[in-house]
Order: structure tokens, then sequence, then C-alpha cells
């Protein structure tokens, strides 16, 4: 199933709306769809190599957009749906997260997953709706969506849209390598802007 629905958004790339798609299945992605946006960004940006900013920024608009409605499915429909989403991707208890978040150094911890999973191939739509279910803070939230989506999305389109297919394979083989350096920057940042807001309010 999940080939065919790989293959079928491969084939949304060269169709004449091919930004109300990326938007599309950018949206969705962050809290059901599994098929990454990236499938798309990728033919899309090798056929419009100048229009890689423009297919960058949908996919990040669509992207945090459906991450925020993630997030308040966890935190008013999780039981409804958020749990149901859960199962479809063989998760079946998600009740410990909130005690994790809740310990010494939580609020760093749960940023921390949502950077890793922001830009990485890890299920970000997990993580946006536990972060409702846990009533993570969500200006937080948004932040961090935008820098981790935003960067691995505007990432790949610039070095499509700037190299060439040649890119393509590099991206392939090297995306979870430079994920884990920019994710290891994010959290650095976060961690030194929370510590800033916390003396700051104190």
């Amino acid at each position: 199933m999940f080939r065919k629905l790989y293959n079928k958004t491969i084939e949304l790339a060269g169709n004449k709306n091919s930004k109300f798609f990326l938007g599309t299945i950018s949206f969705i992605e962050s809290f059901i769809f599994p098929i990454p946006p990236d499938v798309i960004i990728i033919p899309m940006t090798i056929a419009k190599p100048k229009k890689w900013f423009r297919i960058a920024l949908i996919a990040t608009i669509g992207s945090v957009l459906g991450a925020i409605l993630g997030y308040f499915i966890g935190y008013i429909f999780f039981n409804e749906i958020g749990v149901k989403i859960f199962e479809l991707y063989g998760v079946d208890n998600v009740s410990f997260l909130k005690d994790k978040v809740s310990s010494d150094g939580g609020i760093i911890a749960w940023m921390t997953l949502l950077a890793i999973a922001g830009f990485t191939p890890v299920p970000f739509k997990l993580l946006t709706i536990t972060s409702g279910f846990v009533n993570f803070n969500i200006f937080y939230f948004i932040i961090v969506s935008i820098l981790t989506r935003g960067s691995r999305f505007f990432i790949i389109a610039f070095l499509i849209g700037n190299f060439g297919t040649a890119m393509k394979k590099v991206i392939e083989k090297k995306l979870v390598t430079l994920s884990i350096i920019f994710t290891v920057i994010v959290i650095i940042v976060a961690f030194l802007v929370y510590n800033f807001l916390i003396n700051f309010v104190s």
C-alpha cells in the first residue's frame, strides 16, 4: 500500500497543480500522512530549479500548519483521533511521555525530540500529536517546528535547485548526517534561549 502511495505522490510532482499538492501533502504529513514532502520537493525542484525557494517555503508553511493541527488533535481529541493515528503506526502506549516531559529537563528533552523528528525520518506526526497531549508550550513547539522543518526543506530545495540532479543521491545518503549536525545546533540554541527566557522572567 505504501509503495503505491509513494509512487502516486511522485506523480503529483509533475501535475500542473503541483504546488497545491505539495502544500497539501506537507500539511497532512505533519499529523497523519506517511510519505514525507521530500518525495515531491525533489522532482519539483529538478523540474523548476529557479523556483527552489518558493517550493521550500510552500512545504514549510504547509508542514508547520499541519503540525499545529496535529498539536490540537493531541490537545483536544487525543482519545478520539490521536490514539487511532498512533495505532496506525504501531504505537499503543504514549502515556509514559507525559511523565518524561514533567521530569527534570523535560522541556529541553521534548524540544530535542521535536528537533530530531522535525529534521529526520522519525515520524514527526507522532510528536506533534503528543505535544498537544502533554500540553507542551505551544510557542516553543511552533518555533522548533519552523526551524527544523524549514531548514530541512530549504536545504534540500537549495541543493537540488543550485547543483542539479547530481545532489539527489548525495541528499539521499547524507541527509541523516546533516540532520544530526543541524539537530545538535538547534538543541544548543534552544537550550540557550530557554535559559535566557527563564532568567529574564525570574
